[in-house]
């Protein structure tokens, strides 16, 4: 009789080896993306798939001054924001999917779910931030930018709409 576990041993060594390529290969993609607003260079990390935006700053206490978070949808649509677990004020810019400003808000951090509190009641009791209009983007800057970059709506900003499109998941 022949024994097979040597076999079986290698064949599952690379299902798991295939297993963790696979989750390289997927996370591999671009993580932050240059985008200038209003004559200035900002580095925003790349929020293009579900966990990601869902997460978006969340639990950060604090944003390079010229840093922040570019959320990429793949299709348009009307789309709010909340400040659940963030520890920090928020400037926020929804896009459409030509790159025209939709809405701008101040967002500011939301009293902390506090003891006994359901996940229900502390969701409800947050503001939501909306986009008015379909939006395809979003960028979340350090609280302040609004004021000094001098945006309006309908204004433009400049993005590789196109390649920012086909990295939406």
């Amino acid at each position: 009789m022949v024994d097979c576990r040597p076999v079986l041993i290698i064949l599952l060594l690379t299902a798991v080896l295939s297993c963790t390529g696979c989750a390289e290969t997927g996370s591999s993609g671009p993580r932050s993306e240059t985008v200038t607003i209003s004559g200035h260079g900002f580095n925003l990390e790349l929020a293009i798939d579900e966990p990601s935006r869902t997460r978006g700053l969340m639990y950060k206490e604090s944003v390079p001054e010229d840093g922040g978070m570019l959320f990429v949808f793949p299709e348009a649509q009307v789309r709010s924001f909340w400040m659940g677990n963030c520890f920090i004020d928020i400037d926020l810019i929804f896009l459409d999917g030509r790159g025209r400003i939709t809405a701008l808000h101040r967002m500011k951090k939301a009293r902390p779910q506090e003891e006994g509190e359901s996940d229900f009641a502390y969701q409800q009791r947050l503001p939501s931030y909306w986009s008015n209009y379909p939006a395809q983007f979003a960028i979340e800057l350090r609280a302040g930018w609004l004021d000094r970059l001098n945006l309006h709506i309908d204004d433009s900003i400049e993005l590789d709409l196109d390649r920012l499109k086909a990295l939406a998941r």
